[in-house]
């Protein structure tokens, strides 16, 4: 719960549940041992209820406000010249740093990907530097949703005749880009599911 919460508020255990303390305008909130298990252990639904709760009271930042495609082409070069300086290996072991677990007790909607995936392929195909990188486009997307706090997915596959790596990121059942382009499947042989591990 502590890292839903927005940065002046403290979550803190007590006997009969928790306390949270919000700082900036000296208020403090209780919850029940009941509805923290909820919250734990609940659906999706009621754990978006809760924090909806949460929202109201000022205590969450709204994370809705900016849309997930917001700054997909400065994201999407400069995640190329990260891979073409460093290499696409340690792009992936820095990936804890820059994409936290996701943290949104929503799953993201179906228009939300597609609209990031127009986003994140116009600026690919648009700008001579990306030119269309399968790697930049996958790790672009899957910072974006992260860093919205939306779950995603990042898979590298191989395709062995003819030989070749691909990479695309999953979210709410859609690849970003194509997990098989023009048909072709590749065969997943590194899942990144957790900011980086």
């Amino acid at each position: 719960m502590a890292r839903i919460l927005s940065p002046h508020c403290r979550v803190y255990g007590i006997s009969d549940g928790a306390l949270i303390a919000d700082w900036k305008r000296t208020r403090f909130f209780g919850i029940a041992t009941a509805d923290l298990r909820k919250f734990a252990e609940g659906t999706p639904e009621v754990r978006a209820e809760f924090i909806t709760v949460l929202l109201r009271a000022g205590c969450v930042r709204d994370r809705r406000k900016q849309h997930v495609d917001a700054g997909a082409g400065r994201w999407l070069r400069g995640v190329h010249l990260m891979i073409r300086t460093v290499g696409f290996g340690r792009v992936l072991r820095l990936l804890s740093l820059a994409a936290p677990q996701y943290a949104r007790a929503d799953v993201p909607s179906a228009e939300e990907i597609r609209r990031l995936k127009r986003a994140v392929q116009t600026h690919s195909r648009g700008s001579w530097l990306v030119d269309g990188d399968c790697k930049s486009e996958a790790v672009t997307a899957f910072l974006l949703l992260r860093r919205s706090g939306l779950e995603a997915v990042l898979h590298v596959g191989v395709r062995e005749h003819p030989f070749a790596l691909h990479a695309w990121t999953v979210s709410a059942g859609l690849c970003i880009p194509d997990a098989d382009p023009q048909g072709h499947a590749f065969d997943p042989v590194l899942s990144i599911d957790g900011g980086g591990r």
